[in-house]
């Protein structure tokens, strides 16, 4: 038996996906196991199209990477690499091998679904993200709607599903999928994480030209499913507060009118900078004295936001700005390392930030509690574990 991962992004991409990707299938090959992953081609010149590392046989299919051409872009290169990953599946499963399908690009776990059945393999669905209710809560494309039963169908006949929290697994069982075919396994932070003091990121802090400001981070992609126009009102509610920059790090579709729109309203308290290598990582979150997560109500049930983990491995408190009561805005609370807001609050959270930026024993206990839930989640080991157990059913076979 052999465990067969597909993805749009693996090493040396590094979207959030990539990255968990990697450190699990290295992870499951340190422990024996017999780990492919299909992935896109990146279109580098040093990268083959197939190759061993650490133990992973990495297998890249052509295909597009015109994603900054906008959604004609990135529909081709959705298209290819689904077509290119199926067609290497009905050439590269066997019988009784385990295909774990991720959800990007959106609903390739139908086609995964279909050549798992052509070879007799074994299917599980790990749902980063629910597609077409994203689609059509962001766009309001309701036409979707006529994607949903094939892919519930694939869902339903799936070994397993696994997804990153309970109200996303509502969703599933809401879709047929029996509860017994359930398990709810959360992503992880990045392998190398470790609370660190702000002092840690001091040269980057000069660099930026933040010395001496209370930061408030948003390190990860600005895509459509995070709500980040109430960070620009936070930015204007929080003019009188000088010392107190907030700072996204990072790309996606909300990058350029964000920009644009901090630079119209004169907003020299918000910083821009690019998305930074996995090998800053640790010194871009350590940037940060508190961090921001954020999500656009109706989007709760969909998608749970991996940079929590991030912040939390390096002790820092998060602030949520979102659908107040979602599960996300529930632990952050309940587990005491940091603060949940609705997006019309603005005015409550600058004055949070504003006194936590006045107290650093208040950031320091909720820091020192983010910390503790890092160490409860285990990290990487702790993920590879769990996946270990998911599979194990099918490995006996």
């Amino acid at each position: 038996m052999r465990a067969i991962f597909l993805n749009r992004f693996y090493w040396p991409d590094e979207p959030a996906t990539a990255q968990l990707l990697t450190d699990l299938a290295e992870g499951l090959a340190a422990r024996g196991l017999d780990v492919t992953v299909i992935t896109s081609h990146p279109g580098l010149p040093d990268v083959p199209r197939r190759e061993i590392r650490r133990g992973v046989r990495i297998v890249r299919v052509a295909g597009t990477r015109w994603h900054e051409a906008g959604l004609a872009g990135k529909a081709a290169d959705f298209a290819t690499y689904f077509a290119g990953a199926v067609w290497r599946v009905l050439f590269t499963a066997r019988r009784g091998d385990a295909l774990v399908s991720l959800t990007d690009p959106p609903l390739i776990g139908i086609g995964v679904w279909l050549a798992a059945g052509v070879r007799g393999a074994r299917l599980f669905h790990w749902v980063q993200d629910i597609y077409p209710e994203l689609a059509m809560e962001l766009g309001g494309h309701r036409w979707l709607r006529v994607l949903r039963p094939l892919r519930n169908l694939a869902w339903r006949r799936a070994d397993r599903c696994v997804t990153l929290g309970s109200e996303m697994a509502a969703v599933l069982v809401a879709a047929g999928v029996a509860e017994e075919k359930l398990s709810v396994a959360p992503n992880w932070a990045p392998a190398g994480l470790a609370p660190a003091p702000t002092a840690a990121a001091d040269s980057l802090r000069t660099e930026w030209g933040l010395t001496g400001k209370f930061v408030v981070a948003y390190s990860g992609n600005l895509g459509r499913v995070h709500d980040l126009d109430p960070v620009l009102a936070l930015a204007e509610a929080l003019r009188a507060a000088p010392h107190i920059a907030i700072v996204f790090i990072g790309g996606g579709a909300q990058r350029a009118p964000l920009e644009a729109e901090a630079a119209r309203r004169g907003l020299t308290n918000v910083v821009f900078r690019p998305p930074q290598p996995r090998a800053r990582l640790a010194e871009t979150l350590a940037l940060g004295d508190v961090h921001l997560v954020t999500l656009r109500p109706g989007c709760e049930r969909y998608v749970f936001p991996s940079k929590l983990y991030g912040a939390t491995a390096v002790g820092r408190p998060v602030i949520f700005l979102g659908p107040g009561g979602c599960e996300l805005a529930r632990l952050i609370v309940e587990r005491g390392f940091g603060l949940a807001f609705d997006r019309n609050a603005v005015p409550a959270l600058a004055a949070a930030l504003s006194a936590l930026s006045a107290s650093p024993a208040d950031c320091a206990r909720l820091g020192a509690a983010a910390a503790r839930f890092a160490r409860e989640q285990g990290g990487p080991e702790a993920a590879t574990a769990r996946w270990q157990e998911l599979l194990a059913p099918v490995r006996a076979c």
